[in-house]
This record gives C-alpha cells, structure tokens and sequence, in this order.
C-alpha cells in the first residue's frame, strides 16, 4: 500500500514537512521538537480537510432530514423491495442527494490520512532518524508494548480514550439512534471508537501522538461543525 505510487510521493512530501518543522521548533522547544512537530503537521493537514468534513456534515444533516420519510417508505413497501427501493430513490432525487453523498467526502481523506500514518510509522525513507529523536524521555519509535515504561504512553492512551468516549457519547450514539432503522447492535458498534486505544499499544509513540491530535480534532470538527450548519 505504501509503495502504491500517489501514496507513496505524498509521504515523500509529508516527511519533507515533518523535518523542516522539526528543524524550525528545535530552537524554541529542544527535544520536544520533533514530537510537537509531528502534532503541528497532523493538525495542519487536518485543517486542509475542513471542506471535505463540512461537506460530510451538510450530507449528514441532509440524511437526517430525509430519515422519517426514508422510514414511512420501508414500513410501507417492506415487501416489495423494488417498490421501496424505487420511492427511496426518488426522495434522494427531489432532495438533490444520494445515501452516498455522505460517504464520498470521508472516502476522499483517506489517502492522506494513510500517507499521513506512513509517515509516523517510519515507512518513508529518512524518517528512521526522525523516530530515534525523544519527547518526553521516550524515542518516538518507541511501543507501548515491548518498549519501556514511561508517562508519557499513560497519558496518550488517557487522551485517546477520553477522546473516544465522547465522540462514542455526541457524535456516534445520536447519529445511529437517527438512522431510519436503528442496528439491534447499536450499542457494540459504537465502542469500535476505543480501537484507537488498542492500535495506540502497538504503533511507535510518533504514530500515537498522531492519533491523539487527529481524533480530537475530528471530535472538535465533527461538534462544532453540527452546531454552525443549519438543519
């Protein structure tokens, strides 16, 4: 996947990045520096996403608007699959939107949040080096498992689920419990969000704080977004 073409220039790119802003806070903030520098890039690219995540959200809230009349149809032709499929289809036509409009703009991120990873994870050529620097007393290639005990790891796994316990809280809960027809296993699905706190033990402390900064931020986004974009 890494050495997939497009992925792989833009992780060229992004670890470029990573060393020049490394070199820029080391004056300023010493050994720190490479660890701050990677949660300033990942914040940074999270900023370039914005128009994707308000697109994502203006989708949702469409999806929300539709979801009683989407309802009445599957009660109504729930045995006649063709019909229901029909009617639903019109609905989104009059609406201007499909069940995908919602999907596409989260689809498109992909590609840099993986180049993103890559590069923290030390697949790009150069960034060896960038994993041997410290923050907080830990290299940042360092495992929470099979690395060295240090605070810092308690820390990150702390933000991450704290993290993951509020966007399990306001922002997956309310979102399925709004689906036209609610998963029986609605409550199981919606701790998949502490995944992030399980591939944390595992990923080099480069790639947990990454981690960190991404899924607050895409919290923060996702909430502050779902108040400034009318119903």
């Amino acid at each position: 996947m890494y050495t997939f073409g497009p992925i792989a220039a833009v992780i060229d790119v992004l670890a470029t990045i990573l060393a020049v802003l490394t070199d820029l806070l080391t004056p300023f903030t010493g050994a720190l520096a490479a660890g701050l520098a990677v949660i300033v890039l990942t914040m940074a690219v999270r900023v370039l996403l914005l128009p994707l995540g308000v697109a994502q959200t203006r989708a949702e809230k469409q999806r929300a608007r539709l979801a009683p009349r989407l309802a009445a149809i599957t009660e109504r032709h729930r045995k006649n699959p063709e019909r229901m499929v029909a009617e639903q289809r019109k609905v989104y036509a009059e609406a201007g939107t499909s069940p995908l409009a919602g999907c596409l703009p989260g689809l498109a991120q992909i590609p840099l949040v993986i180049a993103l990873y890559g590069v923290f994870i030390g697949v790009a050529p150069g960034t060896e080096a960038l994993l041997e620097r410290p923050f907080a007393g830990v290299a940042l290639g360092d495992t929470v498992v099979g690395g060295t005990f240090a605070p810092v790891f308690v820390v990150m796994l702390v933000v991450l689920a704290v993290v993951a316990w509020a966007n399990r809280r306001y922002v997956v809960l309310p979102t399925m419990r709004a689906a036209p027809s609610g998963p029986p296993m609605i409550a199981a699905l919606s701790y998949m969000q502490f995944v992030t706190v399980v591939v944390a033990l595992f990923v080099p402390l480069a790639a947990g704080l990454y981690l960190c900064a991404s899924t607050a931020w895409a919290l923060g986004e996702k909430l502050v977004l779902r108040r400034l974009i009318p119903d």
